[in-house]
């Protein structure tokens, strides 16, 4: 008699998973199903299809090799379409007493299992170092649901840089040490690659043959797809790259994608890497002297802070945030963002990494690709699907609210307390981005003046009403309003001009 079929997902590849650690290879059996429903949800880079599906293989290996009895569906089998069929197919093999798995990240898929007709037990996830009803403790009756503060309190609540009751280093925050602009003599070290084997290979060759037409390049794949290679990436960004990743986490170089950067949150968000041996690793260099505490500290206010906060978000929002659009914006996508031809060098750039690597840092997303939608009046469900696409570490738990409310301000100020939009300058100071472009980050209007100078002036124009009052942006405003009237006139007229004769959509 089989006692249960466990449920692992593709974003739950950990050995400790609630639902392992209480089952009984013995009595249990794992279900394990790459299907496409998962695969074509949305347009998936094909690196991170590659990742995820040479990630899972590997982990039933390891399953296996610890006596479990692993019935794993591949997507080139052509087997069920579902996660759901999956387990209705098992089920009926074998009439199990129940079916466990863990919650999961996506509200699509919680509403799938909930329906699913075997009747799927559904347990919380304990991996995160905040569980989703403390967040709603914590979010319960403020008028503000500020990171900041959430950060501090999962300070104390889990002793992390802490000495005693106070912040390790005297502050809790070393941001204003984390803006140095983009220096070509800061090139170190680069994340830690890994070769692909047997197992990876075949799936690359599927994934080429199956998803060859979505947007992102197969070639060099170089992700790690096993606990053992994700733990060995981590150890060699901290002794190679944290040092320096505070003072340079903003900087943003043509052809260095990587910079001081990660590419942690991968193996976190397919559960590779625990949030606490990544904070804790971290913490560890910073108390051995090895790196400054600015570095230390900005590197684990992304994980503990920013991690858990988003997530508490998600959760707490529920499942119609994703259509959340406070600001009314409705333009498609421009072609760019898919490959389309664009005399602008920053969005060339980052698109043309995100296309090769499937990665980009979280500047990059924020302050080149997100400001640019944002300013251009992008219609925020599809800066979020392009997002959930195009990036391996995308999962809606996580990519939502930093699209739908960092990114687009489309939640009305949840997640910001005001827009991140900029003009030209920001990009200028923090990037090499502008050398060579067909526009010039210094010209405001007129011939050669950027995209980003005129659109940035148009939407606080657009949305005046909405922001003039807001602390934060008051005195922009102001700069507006001193402005010559014809000169104002002919950046709105010139920002009309520019969206109508942006290319939009899948070029």
């Amino acid at each position: 008699m089989v006692r249960r079929l466990i449920l692992v997902l593709g974003d739950q590849l950990s050995p400790d998973l609630a639902v392992l650690r209480d089952g009984d290879p013995e009595r249990d059996i794992v279900v394990m199903a790459e299907v496409a429903d998962e695969t074509g949800y949305v347009p998936h880079h094909p690196k991170k299809i590659a990742l995820i599906l040479s990630a899972m293989r590997h982990f039933a290996e390891d399953l296996r090799a610890d006596g479990w009895d692993v019935r794993y569906f591949r997507l080139d089998e052509d087997g069920p379409k579902s996660i759901c069929g999956a387990l209705m197919q098992v089920h009926q093999d074998v009439q199990p007493e129940e079916v466990v798995a863990v919650r999961p990240g996506e509200f699509r898929l919680i509403d799938a299992l909930e329906a699913c007709p075997v009747g799927v037990r559904l347990v919380e996830d304990d991996r995160f170092l905040c569980p989703i009803d403390r967040f709603r403790d914590w979010a319960e009756g403020r008028r503000e649901l500020r990171m900041e503060w959430f950060y501090r309190e999962m300070r104390r609540n889990t002793g992390v840089l802490m000495d005693a009751d106070d912040p390790a280093g005297g502050e809790w925050n070393y941001d204003k040490q984390n803006r140095k602009p983009a220096q070509r003599s800061m090139l170190q070290a680069k994340p830690m690659e890994f070769t692909p084997d047997e197992i990876t290979e075949g799936v690359l060759a599927m994934v080429g043959d199956r998803f060859g037409g979505n947007f992102g390049s197969l070639a060099g794949f170089t992700f790690g797809v096993t606990q053992g290679q994700a733990r060995r990436a981590l150890s060699h960004f901290v002794k190679t790259q944290l040092a320096e990743f505070g003072d340079y986490q903003d900087a943003m170089l043509l052809d260095e994608p990587y910079l001081n950067h990660a590419l942690i949150s991968i193996y976190m968000n397919i559960g590779l890497l625990s949030p606490r041996e990544v904070c804790e690793a971290a913490e560890a260099a910073y108390r051995d002297g090895d790196v400054p505490i600015n570095s230390a500290e900005g590197f684990i206010r992304q994980i503990l802070g920013w991690r858990e906060y988003i997530r508490g978000i998600y959760f707490l929002k529920g499942p119609d945030y994703t259509a959340q659009n406070e600001l009314g914006h409705d333009r498609d996508l421009p072609a760019s963002y898919w490959g389309g031809e664009t005399e602008m060098a920053c969005i060339r750039a980052a698109v043309g990494q995100t296309h090769d690597l499937a990665y980009a840092h979280h500047i990059q997303r924020l302050m080149v690709t997100g400001n640019f939608a944002l300013l251009f009046g992008a219609d925020p469900a599809q800066v979020h699907e392009w997002y959930l696409s195009v990036y391996a570490d995308a999962f809606e738990w996580v990519e939502a609210p930093n699209t739908i409310g960092m990114s687009q301000w489309a939640d009305g100020g949840v997640v910001a307390s005001k827009p991140y939009v900029s003009s030209a300058n920001y990009i200028k100071k923090m990037s090499d981005y502008c050398e060579g472009c067909a526009y010039k980050p210094d010209v405001k209007v007129g011939e050669g003046a950027c995209p980003f100078n005129l659109l940035y002036w148009h939407f606080l124009d657009r949305h005046r009403e909405r922001f003039e009052g807001n602390r934060r942006m008051g005195v922009v405003y102001s700069s507006w309003d001193k402005m010559d009237k014809a000169k104002r006139d002919q950046i709105l007229e010139e920002a009309e001009a520019f969206i109508a004769a942006e290319p939009t959509g899948y070029p």
